[in-house]
């Protein structure tokens, strides 16, 4: 929505305080421009509403106003995400007024649901698009570093940052398996697949394998970046001929789903991505439940629709 244009301007009344809340995450919490202007989009929008509910300033607002500025905008079509981030800026901006200027303020956004957000299913390539991407020419100059980091994507199932900070020391090729740095700096060792290794043996034959050196290098010393990474997965994907969009956490839904599918052990499949949660691997169970019931109404005569006459 934009609100400059419903009025002139906002009272310095509601203003003020966004602007030194702004401040503070820029200089105290370091966050980026871009983090610090959403912030102000929804504070800002969330002040024209109070506004218009005739509430004189920040210090005045109920917890019902705010439920009624929620329903407001959601009436108005605002996603469930967008709601929940709404509430969430509005709670962290009274968390500061409270601990910054008023100790006695109440937080009126405290308590406050924003409708539910629906789970979207993650997107996985079939095991034939996954072959086709991972078998890739060896007529570049890339292509055996590219090969092997394509291969480990899907035979370990590793985050991008993972398989970004990998060096050679992390990896044991004769026990055919990886250590990793996941989430919350936990540990995990990951078993490689003997296609991955047979890829990684190749790539240390060409660049060699000093414990200290990136495992995939950029050319000049270093690792590839993140985004160089991405770049490389995408090129080749279209190269492919892979027109579904193709990114290193698409291998890594991949890997997981494919081996839920046929090992239906949830436990393992979490350990394996480094899940703190196993609500957060049961993503996946929803995934291969789609494949079971395409299977089932292809196969079971009785699911067979009848062809019209």
């Amino acid at each position: 929505m934009n609100t400059a244009t419903e009025s002139p301007t906002l009272a310095a009344v509601w203003l003020q305080p966004i602007d030194d809340f702004l401040s503070y995450l820029t200089v105290e919490r370091r966050l980026s421009p871009r983090t610090t202007g959403t912030y102000r989009d929804q504070l800002t929008e969330v002040a024209w509403a109070l506004t218009r509910a005739q509430v004189g300033d920040w210090q005045m607002v109920r917890r019902d106003q705010i439920r009624a500025v929620i329903a407001g905008a959601h009436r108005r079509g605002l996603a469930p995400r967008s709601l929940a981030l709404m509430l969430a800026a509005t709670r962290s901006f009274y968390r500061w007024l409270r601990q910054a200027r008023l100790p006695d303020l109440l937080n009126p956004a405290q308590g406050v649901k924003p409708p539910k957000v629906g789970k979207r299913l993650p997107s996985v390539l079939d095991a034939d698009a996954v072959t086709r991407l991972v078998e890739i020419p060896a007529d570049e100059r890339l292509s055996t570093r590219d090969r092997a980091l394509l291969e480990l994507f899907y035979s370990s199932g590793l985050r991008l940052s993972e398989v970004a900070a990998l060096r050679w020391g992390d990896l044991d090729l004769a026990d055919a398996s990886v250590r990793v740095l996941g989430k919350g700096s936990k540990t995990r060792i990951v078993p490689i697949g003997s296609l991955a290794i047979e890829a990684l043996s190749d790539l240390a034959a060409v660049h060699g394998q000093a414990l200290d050196q990136a495992v995939f290098g950029n050319g000049r010393g270093g690792a590839l970046s993140p985004r160089a990474i991405q770049a490389r997965v995408k090129y080749w994907a279209q190269r492919q001929g892979i027109w579904q969009r193709v990114h290193p956490h698409l291998l890594r839904h991949s890997f997981a789903s494919h081996l839920l599918e046929s090992s239906g052990d949830l436990r393992a499949v979490q350990e394996l991505l480094g899940h703190a949660d196993i609500g957060t691997t049961q993503v996946y169970t929803h995934l291969n439940f789609q494949h079971l019931a395409e299977v089932y109404d292809r196969a079971h005569p009785r699911a067979k629709r009848k062809t019209p006459v």
